[in-house]
């Protein structure tokens, strides 16, 4: 019987918003592991994962559109932390917590241009935890 396989990394995202390229990581995860799905999760309430286009202009792009659809103003409920954290609580809704990704032959299946990202708009946690699972096929 094969079972699933499972990882927490740490990676530093330090105290501004920012799109963090962690496929590598994933990469080196599934490496040798054959065919089946990488499944990447976020354990924080104020991040998500996201798979893009990095280098390229696209991280900002998204950051940016997250600024203008949820705005570090007064409007939130949620208030503690740095001024408009609220909307970092509410980003999970729109960039989810998770990715679940084909892996053939050990190698992670993603398009020319697509890079998984870590996105995290909260300065206020410099760094986060990702886990990797990989389920065999």
């Amino acid at each position: 019987m094969r079972r699933m396989r499972s990882e927490v990394i740490t990676v530093r995202t330090g105290s501004r918003p920012t799109v963090l390229d962690i496929t590598a990581e994933a990469e080196r995860f599934v490496s040798g592991q054959g065919d089946g799905l990488l499944h990447v999760f976020v354990p924080h309430a104020t991040a998500g994962l996201a798979i893009i286009e990095t280098g390229a202009g696209s991280d900002d792009d998204l950051l940016r559109a997250i600024d203008d659809l949820l705005p570090t103003d007064d409007r939130w409920r949620h208030r503690h932390g740095s001024p408009g954290h609220g909307r970092d609580h509410v980003l999970p809704a729109f960039v989810p917590p998770y990715a679940t990704l084909p892996v053939l032959d050990g190698r992670l299946q993603l398009g020319t241009w697509q890079s998984v990202c870590l996105v995290d708009p909260n300065g206020d946690n410099p760094s986060r935890q990702v886990r990797f699972s990989f389920l065999p096929g």
